[in-house]
């Protein structure tokens, strides 16, 4: 099976050029290459873009449809109705012919013919009108269709513009991509943090900064405190000390008493530290006791305001309404493309760019 990408604003020959630039080993430029003309009722032409999708093929399939306009009086002439058709050009491997018009022969028994490419009459004075040479390529139409000898283009087929839909392998195309991405170290980014939403009653309150503060401020109070007392205990023993000094004339006397204990500073651990820290004055007690009660409760939340929605165009609204008023009326899915305002808002959002098909398949599912 294949794997459909569509690339707007390009043309067959474009695409034949930057072929080997864009997928790399899985085109062979040297492998026979055909141009082919399908022509197939104009509700089909949806599964028409995807038809590579259903089949196995080895090489690019490239595509792009042509819409009569100023043309469409040439063909009206042949007694061909350009309105009930969509024209699509098919640039295909000769051995992906075969897999490609199987399903369409056997199953909804296409036709097979011939038919010429020729340019427009220069009478018709077209601004995009250029000459080329008439060439006769093969055409398979839907049998519902009557058959066309001549199609008439103002340019080479492989120069018309428009929304191209290329087909790959879908095995070579996960290849590349795979190889792109680790080009690109795709591979090798780590995977994105998991969000989860906490509810606003749910979420811890940070305890007032002030008050974190305050009680920094304490601590460091209390330990300066304790190693100031400390060091005054020593020097008041060291004084002690140097004031029994003996006098030059004065006898021996016998230890009557023993002798000095020595005062050394050791270090407390913070636990006994704590203990004889002098109590907290009651106004600091006060102080801080009352600016943690100013402290807000909570955190207020910004409240998350939703993203306004895009506004809706009249061509969208429009179709919207048909969709869902022909399927409330019970017609069918696919009769509702028979009906006459189908076209005129399908030409309408074609030309502002609303693509309609997304829309149809969700309307049609909801059903």
């Amino acid at each position: 099976m294949g794997i459909t990408a569509m690339i707007p604003d390009m043309t067959l020959g474009q695409l034949a050029n930057e072929a080997e630039a864009r997928w790399g080993e899985i085109w062979d430029e040297n492998a026979a290459r055909m141009l082919i003309l399908l022509i197939c009722p104009r509700k089909e032409r949806k599964l028409m873009e995807l038809h590579g999708d259903m089949v196995e093929h080895g090489q690019p399939v490239l595509t792009v449809f042509h819409r009569p306009r100023e043309e469409a009086p040439l063909l009206e002439k042949q007694q061909f109705n350009p309105r009930d058709a969509s024209f699509q050009f098919v640039d295909i491997a000769s051995p992906d012919l075969g897999p490609w018009m199987q399903h369409l022969i056997s199953n909804e028994q296409w036709l097979r013919s011939s038919i010429e490419i020729s340019p427009v009459p220069f009478s018709m004075n077209l601004p995009s009108q250029r000459a080329f040479e008439s060439q006769r390529i093969l055409c398979f139409r839907h049998p519902s269709l009557p058959p066309l000898e001549r199609y008439f283009l103002p340019f080479p087929a492989s120069s018309v513009p428009g929304k191209c839909f290329v087909s790959l392998p879908r095995r070579q195309a996960a290849e590349l991509a795979r190889q792109q991405a680790e080009v690109l170290g795709v591979g090798r980014l780590q995977k994105k943090a998991k969000i989860t939403e906490v509810a606003p009653e749910d979420m811890p309150v940070a305890a007032p900064a002030v008050a974190q503060a305050s009680e920094a401020n304490m601590n460091e109070m209390m330990d300066d405190f304790s190693t100031n007392m400390l060091a005054e205990m020593t020097e008041s023993t060291e004084l002690d000390e140097a004031a029994h000094v003996e006098l030059p004339n004065a006898e021996p006397e016998p230890d009557a008493t023993p002798a000095a204990v020595e005062h050394a500073f050791v270090p407390l651990p913070p636990g006994a530290e704590s203990k004889m820290a002098a109590p907290v004055p009651p106004e600091q007690h006060t102080h801080v006791e009352a600016v943690a009660t100013e402290a807000p409760a909570s955190i207020p939340i910004p409240e998350v305001e939703p993203e306004p929605e895009p506004e809706m165009s009249e061509v969208e609204r429009e179709f919207r309404e048909l969709v869902t008023g022909l399927l409330a009326a019970g017609v069918a899915a696919s009769d509702i493309m028979d009906d006459p305002r189908w076209e005129n808002l399908n030409e309408r959002a074609a030309a502002e760019g609303f693509e309609t098909w997304p829309v149809f398949l969700q309307l049609a599912s909801m059903q």
